[in-house]
């Protein structure tokens, strides 16, 4: 989808691998009387990259898009050309949005907020200024001043999962691999966090703070 480009509107690309998503988001962004512009929604990083409006100002972009390529990797890429990039996910547990932040994001919005404040880190974006919610900074301050127990990647993702309340067998279902390497996971995760002096050894400590840092929303 291309829309015209208006003189002095912000020119936005949006990326989710969900045309729903990219539909809905075009149609409540797109106002260039009041400065945003949507030239390009696409449902993937190939698109946006082959895309004839592309370079725009700012980027929405989907954290998990199904393409193997880290975040990092595209914020990164995106910076190199001055591209403003904005981060959008379903969830938004502390150590993605700083991760996200530190990686080049000037801003992190979930899902769950309003247009509006997608609309209010686009504008930010585009002035070169960070954008987070009160919410999400207060989360991601309180990440920062937490011990970091260097969990990798797969660790955190069976971690939130069992967390979140899901078996064993579900959680290595949900992660493509088998049970004996899920626990394995949980058990080097838990270590680590004993080793920064974090009690995560039963689930209802770990479902504790894994809804202080963000990684689950409290019942």
């Amino acid at each position: 989808m291309v829309r015209a480009q208006p003189k002095g509107a912000i020119r936005v690309a949006i990326v989710d691998d969900h045309r729903l998503v990219l539909d809905g988001l075009t149609a409540r962004l797109h106002e260039p009387s009041k400065g945003i512009a949507v030239v390009v929604a696409e449902t993937s990083w190939a698109g946006l990259i082959a895309h004839p409006e592309f370079p725009v100002d700012v980027v929405v972009l989907d954290l998990h898009l199904e393409d193997g390529i880290p975040v990092g990797t595209k914020l990164r890429a995106l910076g190199t050309i001055g591209t403003a990039a904005i981060v959008m996910s379903r969830h938004a547990d502390s150590a993605s949005v700083t991760a996200a932040m530190r990686a080049g994001a000037m801003g992190f919005v979930p899902k769950t907020d309003s247009a509006a404040e997608l609309a209010a880190a686009i504008r930010a974006a585009a002035d070169s200024t960070p954008h987070l919610s009160a919410p999400l900074a207060e989360a991601i301050a309180s990440f920062a001043a937490s011990p970091d127990p260097g969990l990798g990647r797969q660790e955190q993702r069976a971690l939130v999962l069992y967390a979140s309340g899901r078996s064993i067998k579900e959680v290595a279902a949900e992660m493509e691999t088998t049970e004996e390497t899920v626990k394995s996971y949980i058990k080097r995760a838990r270590r680590k966090f004993r080793d920064v002096g974090v009690d995560v050894g039963t689930r209802i400590l770990l479902r504790r703070y894994g809804v202080r840092e963000g990684w689950l929303t409290p019942e």
